[in-house]
């Protein structure tokens, strides 16, 4: 039999090492994901950070939420996924950038799974975050073919975080920008992230940040009590327009 101990201690290392990794669950399942409209409207978060040159158009956003749902009906029908041939790939999608993809139910979170900081071009990072999201949230069970086509898809783009250089807490509430700003906070191992679109559930930056730090598997009032590595990001989120 497994020692316990070992078995702990082999499964916090695998934790720790999926976090160095910079992939995080988007949200908390505790809170109630976002709901941007019933349109794939851009949405853009802190553009003046980012060279508004790169971001998509709606008919990109459009194209990346459809890569988004194939890849999971093919993963669900066995179908083995075709190589990409980069000579058709706009240049847009052949770029680093760190992606989400977020799946709802009934405007019920049932899967979330991104990278912040980008391992793969933009449009294979949103066919792995599918697969992930869909069948590797450990929050969720694998996603199964009668709930295909109840699913709505979420796809965002972000920013490189940058760190925030803050005093004390007084200080980070300041420098923090609700609705625009994506938040990572870390101490040693803990680590995590909500994105933009959880202000809108979480609107006052202390139960924001509180959240967060719990989520983090920190005491709610360590970004109060503890100097916490905080850094920022924005996002360009795009929806699904209706059920399929």
């Amino acid at each position: 039999m497994v020692n316990k101990k070992l078995l702990s201690f082999i499964l916090l290392a695998l934790l720790f090492l999926l976090l160095g990794l910079g992939t995080l669950s988007c949200k908390d399942n505790k809170i109630k994901p976002v709901k941007e409209g019933q349109t794939s409207i851009i949405t853009k978060k802190g553009d003046e950070k980012m060279d508004t040159k790169k971001w998509l158009s709606e008919d990109e956003g459009r194209f990346l939420l459809g890569v988004a749902r194939e890849t999971i009906k093919n993963r669900l029908s066995n179908i083995e996924e075709s190589q990409i041939d980069w000579k058709e790939i706009p240049g847009k999608f052949q770029e680093r950038l760190g992606t989400f993809v977020t799946i709802t139910i009934e405007d019920n979170l049932r899967g979330c799974i991104g990278h912040i900081i980008p391992r793969e071009s933009l449009i294979e990072g949103i066919k792995e975050n599918a697969i992930n999201a869909a069948f590797k949230d450990p929050r969720f069970h694998p996603l199964t073919k009668e709930e295909f086509d109840k699913i709505k898809i979420e796809i965002s783009i972000l920013t490189s975080p940058q760190e925030l250089s803050y005093t004390d807490a007084e200080d980070l509430l300041k420098k923090l920008r609700p609705g625009v700003d994506g938040v990572i906070i870390k101490k040693g191992f803990y680590e995590a992230t909500f994105l933009p679109q959880v202000w809108d559930q979480l609107p006052e930056k202390e139960e924001f940040l509180s959240h967060l730090c719990l989520k983090a598997g920190l005491s709610g009032n360590s970004w109060k009590t503890e100097k916490l590595q905080v850094s920022t990001y924005q996002v360009q989120a795009f929806e699904e327009k209706e059920l399929r």
